[in-house]
């Protein structure tokens, strides 16, 4: 590894994601957003809904979007095992549009049986992965 670099491993309970050298690692954590660099101290916190912002030893920019999850610093290597944390360019923005207008409609229709949480955690997913896919469209 390069001299200011660190090892970024993004795991899901599907596959592994993103392995490689990074110089900079920005997460949304459960306490606010946070970004590790090359001798960041140790520590173990969770992620929630949001954008992962990495920057690539080569100079290059990657975005995830992430459903929540966990994020563990340890002697230059970050491991993320996240519920979900899907590339910005792999993004369906066609299907994140249909899921954020279902989501609102359910919403909106306020039905007896409508799990409202649900419903809302399924709006921010959708509203997060647009947001990512057009933050790494504009970049």
């Amino acid at each position: 590894m390069d001299d200011k670099t660190f090892h970024l491993d993004v795991v899901t309970p599907r596959k592994l994601v993103f392995s490689g050298a990074v110089v900079s690692f920005s997460a949304p954590g459960s306490m606010g957003g946070f970004q590790i660099l090359y001798n960041h101290a140790s520590f173990l916190t969770s992620i929630v809904v949001g954008h992962v912002k990495v920057l690539k030893a080569d100079g290059t920019q990657i975005f995830f979007a992430t459903n929540g999850g966990f994020v563990e610093v340890h002697d230059n290597k970050v491991d993320m095992l996240a519920d979900a944390a899907e590339p910005a360019d792999a993004i369906d923005v066609q299907r994140a549009e249909v899921a954020k207008e279902r989501a609102e409609r359910r919403l909106k229709e306020k039905k007896p049986e409508l799990d409202v949480d649900r419903a809302r955690a399924a709006l921010q997913r959708a509203l997060n992965r647009l947001r990512v896919a057009k933050r790494s469209s504009a970049s």
